[in-house]
């Protein structure tokens, strides 16, 4: 196992395969590294250096219960890539680890980022306000902590089907994927995962998106039932200066794992540019 101690002796688990042009992975609440199976192996293939790490509380890393908001993760992700001295770096987010991407490429990448790339990603912010009408309201949000206080185990039994679109007639229901998003759920560690609902939900990503300044690709499948395409990806474009969206019609907020085959090779093609 690779761990590396943070700042406040927080351990990161973390993989890092191959030589080339880094990539760095940043996975959804609540899994972990693993999440990226399908990306780590193909672009290893491709010929370039592929690293994922577990964030604080979830999978390997340490289970804290201090330090679980987007401010610490994109610092932790900063010392990461210190300790690795990566530079001319891809960063690609999944869901809340398109928050962290935001974050870090914002206030740390300088100097070290070439792209960015957001998937089904939560920015600019998902809680419904009066500044951000088309939000959900947060009683989702709440309903999510009382249902992981109360059963986390059942809670994750649930939340994979519309993560994947299990739900949608004539969907390919994979029981193996199922459940090792249970798996990568129940590694981390409750405290953790119930204060990542916070940060996932309610930060603000909304400056961040403005002050980056490298070329932005964001994906996005229009039936994405856990963070709804009007108000993320389709607010996010608007606010990035070198930023493109591209949308897939009815695919789900696990799409990378549901259509590796088309979300890698549309990666692939964004790299290569």
């Amino acid at each position: 196992m690779a761990l590396f101690t943070l700042k406040d002796g927080t351990q990161l688990f973390y993989k890092d395969w191959g030589t080339g042009q880094p990539i760095v992975f940043h996975h959804g609440w609540p899994l972990s590294a693993d999440d990226w199976d399908a990306q780590m192996l193909f672009f290893l293939h491709q010929g370039f250096r592929v690293i994922a790490h577990d964030r604080r509380g979830h999978g390997r890393s340490t289970q804290t219960a201090t330090g679980n908001d987007m401010d610490t993760y994109a610092s932790d992700v900063a010392q990461l890539v210190a300790h690795l001295d990566l530079k001319n770096a891809i960063h690609v987010g999944h869901s809340t680890g398109g928050g962290e991407v935001a974050r870090y490429v914002a206030r740390h990448g300088a100097g070290r980022v070439a792209k960015a790339v957001l998937i089904g990603a939560v920015p600019p912010i998902m809680v419904k306000s009066a500044s951000n009408p088309g939000g959900l309201p947060i009683e989702v949000f709440d309903g999510f902590r009382s249902a992981l206080a109360a059963n986390r185990a059942q809670f994750y039994k649930e939340v994979p089907v519309p993560f994947y679109g299990y739900n949608r007639e004539g969907a390919d229901v994979s029981e193996g994927v199922k459940d090792n998003w249970w798996r990568q759920g129940m590694m981390g560690g409750t405290k953790a995962h119930y204060d990542c609902i916070k940060a996932f939900s309610e930060t603000d990503f909304t400056e961040d998106l403005k002050q980056i300044s490298v070329p932005v690709l964001v994906l996005h499948g229009d039936d994405d039932q856990i963070v709804p395409i009007a108000d993320s990806a389709e607010l996010s474009i608007k606010l990035l200066s070198r930023g493109a969206l591209k949308v897939y019609k009815g695919y789900p907020h696990g799409m990378c794992t549901t259509h590796a085959d088309v979300i890698n090779q549309d990666l692939l093609a964004f790299f290569k540019a």
